[in-house]
């Protein structure tokens, strides 16, 4: 079976370095775990006391890995990083201390809930920056802050906003600057003060090198420069960061050398991705090799194999087919055969895929 390998220490170091990089800046920020859906076993191993010391709240997109957060460690202040779906506002109130919200139907709803669970339910109001996703209208801001004022169980303790995760709206000082302002506005007029404005993400980072942030944008929910050691702005890595975070093993079920163009009439009966090839492979050959992972475990645009002598050549539902050329070193020795494991490099949603994937097996290095 094919294996996917998570240096945990690596992960623990890039928390630390980030935890004292954003308390060098006065920044605050939320570990975002959803690449890892909720699995125990990691939770248990990042989630102590002393790496938590450095971290607002930890947050996901899931109840069910939320859940999974307060059963590692009921100390733990969490946040849903998305708005809730209005019929989940019990689970809501009893898994997040803090939701990220945008509907007033839903913060109604989170209200009763957290009246019948006698809670106080602390919320971020989203707010629409041009991404184009979740987040209320800028102009109506006011009015709905107004609506959920006296809600006895909500306390709104910021504003947000999300971009760059749609189209790919860059987070620029103007922009952040704008949630930070409607803050100051909101806070004047109803003598109400809010913890936080909550605009960061690992998109965001390399701003705060270059002096780029607002003073008053304070907040930061990290997901990918964590786990990933990069931003997504640029896919570099961030400061010193380790990258080298996760690695995936595929093993070689057959290698064969075979004809490098198929032999028959081609249909539209592919249910899987292949390379193209060209009226001169006509009658070559080359070694393929086959492994143990498909379409149903990964895309394989979201892994990078690191012997880039390596070329794909299709891949379907449960198996993969690369081409090894001839196969052999500069000295001429064979360089795999049966049985030999094949190195990639996932990218953050190659990761998530295979997290979820039953067929591959995950350890802790």
């Amino acid at each position: 079976m094919a294996e996917l390998k998570i240096h945990i220490n690596q992960i623990i170091n890039n928390i630390n370095i980030l935890s004292n990089y954003f308390k060098k800046h006065n920044k605050k920020w939320s570990l975002i775990t959803k690449v890892f859906s909720g699995d125990v076993e990691f939770l248990k191993r990042i989630l102590t006391d002393d790496i938590i010391e450095g971290i607002t709240s930890v947050g996901d997109s899931r109840l069910t890995s939320l859940k999974n957060l307060k059963l590692v460690n009921p100390k733990l202040r969490t946040i849903y990083i998305k708005p809730p779906a209005k019929i989940y506002a019990d689970e809501v109130v009893k898994y997040a201390d803090v939701s990220l919200n945008s509907s007033f139907e839903t913060i109604k709803a989170l209200n009763e809930a957290a009246k019948k669970q006698n809670k106080i339910h602390y919320i971020i109001i989203m707010i629409e920056l041009g991404e184009l996703r979740e987040g209320i209208q800028r102009d109506d801001i006011i009015e709905f802050y107004k609506k959920i004022f006296n809600f006895k169980n909500i306390k709104v303790v910021g504003l947000g906003s999300n971009l760059g995760c749609m189209y790919g709206v860059e987070p620029t000082y103007d922009k952040l600057m704008q949630i930070v302002l409607y803050k100051q506005l909101i806070e004047s007029k109803f003598d109400q003060k809010m913890e936080f404005v909550s605009g960061g993400s690992s998109i965001t980072l390399p701003l705060l090198e270059t002096n780029s942030v607002p003073e008053g944008m304070n907040h930061f929910r990290i997901g990918e420069s964590a786990f990933f050691g990069t931003s997504p702005i640029n896919n570099e890595q961030f400061i010193d960061l380790s990258t080298d975070t996760f690695s995936f093993y595929a093993n070689i079920i057959e290698l064969e050398e075979k004809k490098i163009v198929p032999e028959g009439i081609i249909s539209d009966a592919g249910i899987g991705h292949t390379a193209k090839f060209s009226h001169d492979d006509i009658g070559e050959t080359t070694y393929k090799a086959i492994l143990d992972f498909g379409l149903l475990d990964v895309d394989r645009q979201e892994i990078e194999q690191k012997d880039k002598d390596i070329k794909f050549v299709g891949i379907t539902s449960d198996m993969t087919v690369v081409d090894l050329g001839k196969n052999r070193t500069s000295d001429g020795k064979i360089k795999y055969k049966v049985g030999d494991k094949i190195c990639f490099k996932p990218s953050y949603m190659g990761v998530a895929r295979l997290l979820n994937s039953k067929f591959i097996d995950k350890k802790f290095i």
